[in-house]
């Protein structure tokens, strides 16, 4: 197997490796497909085709430019420096020119950016490449000609044609007249090389970009990718922002405005605004920031974004002027969807534990009482989001929401103000599209978008403090949902639904100590752990880089200080105050290492309800257990081992020791929060560049990967997956040794190709030195049919092939079928997923699981794979197709190091599969036996990774639904049968002389191979002949008796008397007629009948020898012979004898008599023509 990996060319782009290096074959597949939607629309108007046109040829046109970026993943958006960094000129790596039509894509590029463009589009099914190799392209002239008729031959068979003519934003009124100025559209009326006539009145133009504005507005994997890498990451950028506000002394923060901490959201969403062209004026689509009684209702609306508020400050908007107990924010992305809203608070919603239960001060009251209705609206919108990601429903997420709320207003005295506390609720979903425009929940395409959840509680009233208003809480999250359709085994179809909730990374808690008396509270409790009768016992270590967990929605991991006491521990953190737990408090106290110094290290504390009025309320899990990790080679995790483990673990007046547990000791919510802590040790273990590198986006949002997986099977399409497949396809199946095939299965060994490619004597090789694999069963295609591949044809074989083994005994079945293998020969123009799914859809279930395919290997001859320049033969792209082809067999140049051809193919065919093996094989003759492994593998097909991408990039194979588009051009397979004998060498003459008369684009008439069985005038044998016109190699060898496919349908011509020599004709527009007048010239010609001679026919020659043969007779009177010459009486002399007139009429009339008689014999004799059939 050939090892060579080429590789990628120039560019140095992350985004091309896929979704954190997965799928972006797939998304490249599926954004084509959804641009090509736009030519199935049901309309009487819908283009032919969209024409994409870059640079100068275009007047860069802004519209061509983005749906080429949406296909190529901004390869041409004016950020990138990639192309800056090659060295070529913008007009050299802008010269490109696209023509999507719906089931196939013409592609005109230059040999430089043929190299960069390659691994972005060598996956697109049925694309066609315009492009001259490096030698052609240095002359100008000819270049410029190639592109101005490449252009004419990609819209030659269009009548209407679809210009993205706007960019988004930037709507303009369509003028054709523009198009026609745009170069490449003048050029098209240029004599000679043009279209013969101006473009614009030979096509119909239409306006398509508003419906490619839907198309890019809807959210994919990449799409995805791009905005957690930068749109995500500014956005938090805004909110890190804003939390620096508030990171300041007490007596400024105090001082601080409602417009000072929302500046750094207002200015990012005004300066987005201006740029992004979009009027937006909802006003849950604003940025706002409100200070405790200033967030009411009405000020809510009024829309605070237009007129931010100086006079509002910290220090003046709580109840009756006081300090203000909590604010609520949003911050909303101008350019994108993503948009959230917290409250946050002014004050500690505990008091820390000092040894005794102190009463909590009426502020801190307030505090507890507006953070546990923030908590119960956390709680809603969490539920309500998962509810609609399950249902789709708004008003079940609705129903969910207000259930959820009404459970968790579980604070005293608020009991009595429950009901009116539902008047006040407002809970809404909004879909959102790329843009950040708003779109109706309803909408067809809404599943594809990003939507907003929020709850509000308005005017919550101060049930603490006498009366008046606390203000309003908010929270609302930005979340994408992805629904996989699952086809279970009874035909059923049920939806499987994720999402992820992409603001989760936003503190969705936090707060700050404003007043005096919290302060020395704080400062309090950590004198008091630092005396000699501190009520923890005595200090055992401390120190930074804990982190805390808890299972609550609210909580995320809280970085601080760590306190280890004989008797408990304290948590310090900044905006938390301190947190004591006593093991007064807890029930039980675990540790889990995972039995590794190199993982995080979990202390686990089962804590007693008894402690929840000194634990932050957002520390209130369901399960009242927190979780502290210490991660690897931190102090205080080598301290914690050294001072602590051991204290800890010896039983003490509480009761408690500590209990090292193995990984089936943690309970599943335990495990999660473990996996999470491992994530975020193992991102900050590796520092990277930006806040956007995989690993720390995956420790930020946990869930991530798993609906990646989920989205990237979601985002392609409707088609539903088999049930069977779901675990495998999520990757979530566990990993197992290699599943042994089931006994009673045949192995489908499918080995194709284009004609010419050697792939039937490949199979030959097999079939012959390769008997110990069993059994063979040989399929080979019909020849005598317009068509490559007749699917019908190969399911009734399939359903024979069950029948024979059925009838064979079942002692001698059962052997038999164990070793059975069925090896399938195509050599054309056939696409492989269609033979895939020819299988999948036979009509019997019992044929169905009774074969399957072990791996499917494509023979590529290099020499066979270009029509002309780089214009490859139809499929010769797509039968090597990812997650089909495991197997690539080159057959000729093999015995060259590194011949240009062969790399050139590999690099092409690599972009396309870069999973399939790679086997040189020259002539089909495969060497190595470990190549032989390959193609002979029983479940290399059904492998979880080729079933990912079958899936991924055939959509609908399963079922037979994936329509693997026309043949361009169109080759034509025309069989011709006659029964008699061809002159061979007047066959091997007119064979070679093919290659002479082919004709460039659009190839009409040129015959690209010839196949058949034969027999010569010099022999009785049947002769088996291959010629293949572009290599221009001739085979003839005598016929092997072998297995053959079953009789079709039709009935062999044997069968009829018909002739038994056929020839089949593969080329572009071909006629039987004149097919069979080449072949009349092959075969022997019948004998002319000869005209009479005149006398004005004759030639010097036949004179002379007229003369030679009679100058000796009689001479008339009055004439002499001198010995040189003939004299007559006068003395006259001539050369020639006297009576020469009459011998040559003598002559004139014997040479009649002959031709008569000839001519009487010819016509006597019987002749039949080639293709007469014999009486």
């Amino acid at each position: 197997m050939d090892s060579f990996a080429p590789q990628q060319p120039g560019l140095s782009r992350a985004r091309l490796a896929g979704t954190f290096g997965r799928g972006a074959a797939s998304v490249s597949c599926s954004r084509l497909r959804q641009v090509q939607s736009v030519l199935t629309q049901s309309s009487k108007s819908q283009p032919d085709g969209i024409l994409c046109i870059l640079g100068i040829d275009s007047r860069y046109n802004e519209g061509c430019r983005e749906l080429a970026n949406y296909l190529l993943f901004g390869l041409y958006s004016q950020n990138t420096t990639d192309f800056e960094k090659t060295g070529f000129s913008e007009e050299i790596l802008d010269d490109v020119i696209m023509l999507i039509k719906s089931d196939s894509v013409h592609l005109y590029c230059n040999p430089v950016n043929y190299r960069y463009l390659l691994p972005y589009v060598a996956h697109w099914r049925n694309l066609h490449f315009h492009c001259m190799t490096e030698n052609e392209y240095e002359d100008e002239e000819a270049a410029e000609e190639f592109k101005i008729s490449s252009f004419v031959d990609m819209v030659r068979d269009c009548s209407r044609i679809g210009i993205p003519y706007s960019s988004q934003g930037h709507l303009q009124i369509f003028d054709m007249f523009v198009v026609e100025k745009w170069p490449i559209v003048q050029a098209f009326a240029l004599e000679g090389i043009g279209g013969d006539g101006f473009f614009t009145m030979k096509y119909e133009l239409q306006d398509v970009s508003l419906n490619l504005w839907n198309v890019y507005s809807r959210m994919d994997p990449m799409s995805l990718e791009n905005m957690l890498s930068k749109d995500l990451a500014v956005f938090e950028h805004q909110w890190t922002s804003f939390f620096a506000n508030f990171d300041i002394e007490i007596p400024f923060l105090l001082e601080l405005s409602e417009s000072q901490a929302g500046e750094p959201f207002r200015s990012y969403f005004s300066h987005g605004m201006i740029s992004s062209h979009v009027t937006e004026n909802s006003p849950h689509r604003q940025p706002f920031v409100l200070f405790g009684t200033h967030s009411t209702r009405d000020n809510l609306r009024t829309g605070s974004f237009n007129f931010p508020s100086e006079g509002h400050l910290v220090r003046n908007t709580g109840p009756a002027g006081s300090i203000a107990k909590h604010m609520v924010a949003q911050c909303v992305s101008p350019k994108g969807p993503l948009a959230c809203s917290r409250t946050y608070f002014f004050g500690a919603t505990h008091v820390p534990y000092l040894g005794d239960d102190e009463k909590l001060p009426r502020t801190t009251e307030q505090i507890r009482l507006l953070s546990q209705v923030y908590a119960a609206v956390t709680e809603a919108v969490l539920a309500a989001i998962a509810c609609y990601a399950k249902t789709c429903s708004l008003a079940k997420a609705k129903e969910v929401a207000e259930q959820t709320l009404e459970s968790g207003l579980v604070f005293t005295e608020l009991v009595p103000f429950k009901a009116e506390l539902r008047s006040k609720v407002a809970f809404h979903i909004h879909a959102v599209n790329n843009q950040g425009r708003i779109v109706p929940l309803n909408n067809e395409d809404s599943l594809s978008f990003v939507k907003t959840a929020s709850m509000s509680v308005y005017d919550i009233p101060d049930v603490l403090g006498g009366g008046g208003c606390l203000g309003s809480v908010v929270f609302s999250e930005s979340f994408l949902t992805s629904q996989i359709l699952v086809k279970e085994k009874d035909g059923t179809i049920t939806p499987e639904t994720s999402y992820i909730i992409l603001t989760a990374a936003i503190p969705r808690f936090c707060s700050w100590l404003v007043e005096d008396n919290e302060v020395k509270l704080c400062e309090k409790t950590l004198q008091a752990t630092k005396g000699d009768d501190c009520f923890l016992g005595t200090l055992l270590t401390g120190g930074k880089g804990a982190y805390l967990y808890s299972n609550s929605l609210q909580s995320r991991p809280e970085e601080g200080n760590v306190y280890f006491f004989s008797g408990g521990l304290l948590f310090s953190h900044r905006h938390h105050a301190s947190v004591v737990i006593s093991k007064d408090h807890m029930n039980s106290v675990s540790f889990y290492d995972g039995d590794s110094t190199s993982v995080v290290a979990a202390l686990l504390i089962d804590f007693r309800s008894s402690i929840l009025p000194h634990l932050p309320v957002h520390f209130h899990g369901s399960s009242n257990f927190l979780m502290i990790a210490l991660f690897p080679r931190s102090k205080i995790y080598q301290a914690f081992y050294s001072e602590v483990f051991s204290p800890w673990q010896q039983q003490d007046n509480s009761g408690l020791s500590l209990k090292v547990i193995q990984e089936d000791g943690l309970s599943v919510e335990q495990k999660k929060l473990y996996s999470n802590a491992q994530k975020l040790f193992s991102a900050l273990s590796h520092p990277a560049q930006d806040w956007s590198s995989p690993k720390l986006l995956s420790a930020k949002l946990p869930e991530l990967d798993r609906f990646l997986q989920h989205f990237a099977l979601g985002s392609i399409g409707q088609e539903p997956v088999m049930r069977a497949h779901l675990l495998s396809l999520l990757q979530q199946a566990e990993t197992s040794p290699t599943h042994r095939l089931e006994s009673d299965k045949v192995v489908i060994s499918i080995v194709t190709g284009l004609p010419g490619c050697h792939a039937s004597k490949l199979c030959a090789f097999l079939v012959t030195l390769h008997k110990e694999y069993g059994r063979w069963m040989v399929y080979r295609q019909v020849m005598d049919s317009s068509e490559c591949f007749h699917a019908a044809h190969f399911q009734k074989y399939l359903s024979s092939a069950l029948e024979a083994q059925q009838n064979r005994s079942a002692r001698q079945s059962a052997y038999i079928r164990k070793k059975t293998r069925l090896l399938v020969a195509l050599q054309g123009y056939t696409d492989v997923i269609d033979v895939v799914q020819a299988l999948q859809t036979h009509p019997d279930p019992n044929v169905k699981s009774y074969f399957t395919i072990g791996a499917v290997t494509v023979c590529v001859e290099p020499l066979s794979c270009y029509m002309e320049h780089r214009f490859l033969f139809p499929k010769c792209l797509d039968q090597c197709s990812q997650g089909v082809v495991s197997n690539v067999v080159f057959t000729s140049h093999t015995t060259e190091q590194r011949h240009p051809l062969l790399v050139e193919l590999q690099t092409l065919i690599r972009a396309s599969n870069p999973t399939a093996a790679f086997i040189l094989a020259e002539n089909g003759i495969v060497t190595r036996n470990e190549d032989i492994e390959l193609i002979l593998s029983e479940n290399s097909f059904s492998s979880p990774q080729m079933l990912r991408s079958r899936y991924l990039l055939f959509p609908g194979w399963y079922e037979g639904k994936f329509d693997a588009g026309s043949v361009f051009p169109l080759m034509v397979q025309i069989c011709v049968w006659f029964d008699r004998p061809l002159e061979k060498t007047r066959f091997v003459t007119k064979c070679k002389a093919i290659q002479s008369s082919l004709k460039p684009s659009p190839f009409s008439g040129n015959i690209y191979h010839i196949l058949g069985k034969v027999k010569f005038s010099d022999s009785e044998k049947t002769m088996e002949v291959c010629h293949n016109t572009l290599t221009n190699s001739l085979t003839i060898v005598p016929v092997l008796e072998g297995p053959t496919p079953p009789p079709n349908s039709r009935s062999t011509p044997q069968d009829n008397g018909q002739p038994e020599c056929y020839l089949v004709f593969i080329g572009c527009s071909l006629k039987e007629d004149s097919l069979k007048d080449w072949l009349r010239q092959s075969a022997k010609q019948r004998p002319q009948r000869k005209a009479l001679k005149t006398r004005g026919m004759l030639t010097q020659q036949e004179i002379r020898n007229i003369h030679v043969k009679r100058h000796l007779d009689p001479l008339p009177a009055g004439y002499f012979y001198n010995g040189t010459q003939f004299v007559n009486f006068f003395g006259d002399k001539t050369d020639f004898h006297p009576l020469m007139d009459q011998f040559m009429n003598d002559y004139v009339e014997e040479a009649n008599r002959e031709i008569e008689r000839y001519n009487r014999e010819l016509e006597q004799q019987e002749y039949r023509d080639l293709f007469e059939q014999k009486p």
